[in-house]
């Protein structure tokens, strides 16, 4: 992602003590890949704000506002990076923009009185910042794809499983292990359709000034061949960002609720597919499980545990980023009038823990789903244990075609049912058509022999074939 390495741009350590004698957050190393660490860096950060300051001078150099010399000069520091001279500063000044601004100024001899001419601090922030949930959303999205070719290789393996459904944890009627899976993919499609829709409103500050007025510009300009609007236009071309219309002192901060939203959309339903998992590998169901190394050990004190302790990780930072949408929608809320500065130091935290929770979510879904692994005879042994159970309305509905009155056998069903369920919970077979069979009540209406034809629970899937033949184009179609 990065062309230069720390020690070309002549980086320097931050003169603290960051090491494992003080406190590191767990997204410095543990969760989020380090393309998206790279992203939300210190360094990444200093770097897009001297890209925009390069391209502020660039542009006014175009307008005779900054000489050549002064430009190269501007340009040659640009990856200079020195963040403990801009920490040192900012001890003494407690602005960190400013801090950067005179680092940057001490190494451009020629050209350093230009920097950030006309400029506020957020002009060059909030495109920077910008430019960064830019590159994180299409990480994410990236990542988002892989997940949903992952789903549909295993839909297709699994189109024709047929499983025993469960509502309320309690077994209903059978499905396919395939369309259950596309109940989980649909979900990951549209939060894959809206995170597009939202990039839409992902748009950069521009180039406004203290208060959107861009008057400091329009007095810069003035006997100018060039207007502020104009001005701004070439800037944003250059930084490859559509600006806004109208803004306060910064970009309106309902982008980053947007932002948030679409990431807690894809928490939501990471959330619901890892925590089925954690279900389905209980011994009690036993039919899912997720992919184990050899050498994984599952708890210090029982030897023998096979814990679902990456979906528990996957659920648990899940339920982090829903917790993180109050301060999203807080910010915007309480912007007064034009800006305020009660929403930056959250917004330092959140942005970037949010997209980094998200990433560690999908990258460990990934690697769950690819390798998922499914018992096929658990799952069978299941839907021959329950399955029996789901099979009685399709004998309910011939017996009132024969005659019946629907609401007298549905009571009848219903007492032989709690018969055999009471034996099914005793470990005892479950003895369901013999009771059926056994039942003159029902025998009124259709003769012993043809009853336990009802029962196969694998003719009582309806059309799960057909819809998931039907899903797994649109998923092809969604790359």
């Amino acid at each position: 992602m990065f062309q230069q390495e720390a020690t070309e741009m002549k980086l320097l350590k931050p003169n603290l003590n960051f090491d494992y004698e003080t406190y590191l957050s767990p997204f410095t190393w543990r969760y989020g890949s380090k393309e998206m660490r790279e992203i939300w860096s210190d360094v990444n950060r200093r770097r897009l704000w001297r890209k925009n300051w390069v391209e502020l001078a660039r542009a006014q150099n175009k307008i005779g506002l900054v000489t050549k010399k002064e430009l190269d000069d501007i340009v040659s520091h640009q990856n200079d990076i020195d963040i403990e001279k801009a920490h040192e500063i900012e001890k003494e000044i407690y602005h960190d923009v400013m801090a950067e601004i005179k680092t940057f100024a001490s190494q451009c001899k020629v050209g350093g009185g230009k920097i950030h001419l006309g400029a506020t601090s957020t002009d060059i922030t909030d495109n920077a910042e910008i430019i960064q949930i830019r590159e994180a959303i299409t990480l994410i999205k990236n990542k988002l794809v892989e997940l949903l070719q992952n789903f549909s290789l295993q839909i297709q393996k699994y189109q024709n499983t047929v499983c025993m459904g469960y509502t309320h944890l309690q077994p209903a009627e059978p499905t396919t292990l395939g369309y259950r899976l596309c109940v989980y993919a649909q979900d990951l499609l549209w939060d894959l359709e809206f995170i597009r829709i939202i990039e839409k409103f992902v748009r950069g500050k521009g180039i406004k000034g203290a208060v959107g007025t861009s008057a400091s510009y329009q007095k810069l300009l003035k006997d100018k061949k060039s207007s502020a609007l104009e001005f701004e236009k070439e800037i944003m071309k250059n930084l490859k960002l559509d600006p806004i219309i109208v803004s306060g002192q910064t970009y309106p901060r309902k982008i980053d609720w947007l932002v948030v939203v679409s990431l807690a959309n894809i928490a939501q339903s990471l959330h619901k597919f890892n925590f089925d998992l954690r279900i389905m590998q209980s011994p009690n169901f036993g039919e899912w499980s997720e992919p184990r190394s050899k050498k994984r050990v599952g708890s210090s004190a029982m030897p023998f545990k096979k814990n679902p302790d990456k979906a528990e990780k996957n659920c648990s930072l899940c339920r982090y980023v829903s917790s993180l949408l109050n301060v999203a929608w807080s910010n915007p809320a309480l912007t007064l009038l034009e800006r305020t500065l009660d929403d930056s130091a959250n917004r330092r935290i959140f942005i970037p823990e949010t997209f980094l929770a998200i990433d560690e979510c999908l990258t460990t879904t990934n690697s769950i789903i690819k390798d998922f692994v499914v018992f096929e005879n658990v799952i069978d042994f299941n839907l021959q244990k329950y399955g029996i159970f789901s099979s009685t309305e399709n004998l309910m509905m011939q017996l009132v075609k024969n005659g019946a009155d629907r609401q007298e056998v549905h009571e009848i069903i219903r007492e032989n049912s709690m018969i055999a369920w009471s034996n099914v919970s005793k470990g005892e077979k479950n003895n369901l058509i013999e009771l059926l069979e056994k039942d003159n009540r029902v025998l009124k209406y259709i003769s012993k022999d043809k009853i336990a034809n009802f029962f196969n629970p694998k003719d009582h899937i309806g059309i799960a074939k057909e819809r998931t033949k039907q899903f797994i184009k649109k998923l092809r179609k969604s790359k």
